[in-house]
């Protein structure tokens, strides 16, 4: 993920920062508790594309 990029994008929410999960290909975003994807190098910015986060992966962002 070009770093330019990473700092440019925001959640399309709430408009917050987003966290570069890079193991999984995901942009997180911790106040919706959403992981967006990103597909052969696009960011998938759409709520429909988000995975909700799990209990324990949220629990995880928070230390």
């Amino acid at each position: 993920m070009d770093q330019k990029l990473l700092e440019i994008l925001a959640c399309p929410l709430c408009k917050s920062s987003l966290l570069y999960d890079k193991k999984n290909q995901e942009l997180i975003c911790k106040a919706d508790a959403l992981a967006f994807p990103i597909r052969d190098d696009i960011p998938v910015m759409l709520e429909d594309e988000a995975r909700t986060l799990s209990f324990d992966e949220v629990e995880e962002l928070r230390k």
